[in-house]
């Protein structure tokens, strides 16, 4: 991928990179589905000594989701709040739409519904995704209950 291999030749330039740089790389990487390069770039940045925010978070949770990584969607937005790394709408879409999409119906509640507890305000996006998650895995019970929450 064209953006990792621009980031490693401004650092072998020694060309000063930072987070905007990184970030946009990471996003690169997604649109294009390459998840594992984007993963790299993304721990990358801790050897670089480049600030992860809460934007380059959400770029390489969608990307791991789009990639069918859900786990390290979900590992991530575990770091992030272990990290104190603000997750916001964007972050927990990405997150349970990566559940929804590997079949992860547990992971996707647990995340639909920690959202309450870190003030973010759900939407239809995140709701239907862990409506969707609960139906793919057979738990009609479970989707219910998101109608009455």
């Amino acid at each position: 991928v064209r953006a990792v291999q621009l980031c490693r030749e401004m650092s072998d330039d020694r060309v000063e990179t930072d987070t905007i740089i990184y970030n946009a790389a990471v996003s690169a990487c997604e649109k294009v589905g390459a998840w594992v390069h984007a993963l790299q770039l993304f721990y990358e940045m801790t050897d670089v000594h480049v600030e992860r925010n809460t934007i380059t978070y959400n770029a390489i949770v969608s990307a791991c989701g789009k990639g069918g990584a859900w786990f390290y969607s979900v590992q991530l937005c575990r770091e992030m709040a272990a990290g104190s790394v603000e997750r916001d709408i964007v972050t927990y879409s990405s997150a349970v739409s990566a559940c929804r999409k590997g079949g992860e119906w547990v992971h996707a509640l647990e995340l639909y519904r920690e959202m309450a507890d870190s003030c973010v305000q759900r939407n239809s996006i995140v709701y239907n995704a862990a409506v969707s998650a609960c139906e793919k895995g057979g738990k009609w019970v479970q989707a219910l209950q998101l109608f009455r929450e």
